[in-house]
């Protein structure tokens, strides 16, 4: 019973919060409404025993819209991404698009036939998902994940102009600080 309520209250905050993703005005919040959104899509995969999987989203999801926030801060031309703008382009379009697929789709729900189980579940559900995903190729995703990884880590340091404590001067004995924020002049 409590896991249908959990269920229940986590579909109906995924879908509000994807509707909100359309309703905001600027992309800094359609962004973090899009993470609460997909953090509830990972608390359902979690909630159908998936641990693996919905972990992975959930860990996935939080960092891939927090490095999208960050960006939107230092590059987007508003902002931090703050001033309003549309989020909606070809409203028409789409509706007839999304009409026709959602029609498309639920037509094919119940007009399948659907397969009866063979066999039995798997004693490590994780396992059978990682080998069924990756099969023999898991150490080169993981190697490729430590890989991006450094190379965000790397793109960020790369990107500041100057260091933690560049303001306190060569030998770090620089008082006050030389510091652009409270008029020292920067360099």
């Amino acid at each position: 019973m409590s896991e249908d309520i959990v269920f229940w209250v986590l579909a109906v905050i995924a879908v509000a919060a994807g509707v909100m993703v359309f309703r905001f005005d600027s992309m800094a919040r359609a962004t973090y409404a899009l993470l609460l959104s997909l953090l509830c899509v990972g608390g359902e995969v979690l909630l159908l025993g998936l641990d693996y999987l919905g972990v992975v989203i959930v860990l996935m999801m939080t960092i891939e819209m927090a490095i999208m926030a960050v960006f939107m801060v230092m590059y987007m031309m508003n902002p931090a991404g703050l001033m309003p703008m549309s989020m909606l382009h070809n409203t028409k379009g789409a509706t007839v698009l999304c009409t026709l697929v959602f029609a498309a789709l639920a037509t094919g729900i119940l007009l399948v036939r659907w397969p009866a189980r063979r066999g039995r579940p798997p004693t490590d559900p994780t396992m059978a998902l990682g080998m069924s995903l990756m099969g023999p190729q898991m150490l080169t995703m993981v190697t490729l994940g430590m890989a991006l990884f450094a190379t965000i880590v790397s793109t960020v340091v790369l990107a500041t102009r100057r260091g933690r404590y560049d303001r306190f001067g060569d030998d770090l004995r620089s008082r006050p600080a030389n510091d652009p924020v409270q008029g020292g002049g920067g360099r």
